[in-house]
């Protein structure tokens, strides 16, 4: 179970639960934080993408 308390830092395990975004449900790594957004890396299978998204719209797997 997830602890709702848990913070997001570099290097955190993050599934996207925003449910207009895309990439809803995707997991990723937070690769760095700037106010309130971070750089999350995708990876899968042959690619990589690195996308900025709002804090508030990620959780901590």
């Amino acid at each position: 179970m997830n602890d709702p308390k848990k913070p997001i830092l570099p290097g955190s395990t993050v599934k996207v639960k925003d449910p207009r975004s895309i990439y809803l449900g995707y997991r990723g790594f937070i690769q760095r934080i700037s106010e309130d957004k971070a750089a999350v890396l995708f990876e899968g299978g042959n690619w990589d993408k690195l996308i900025t998204i709002p804090i508030r719209d990620l959780e901590v797997v």
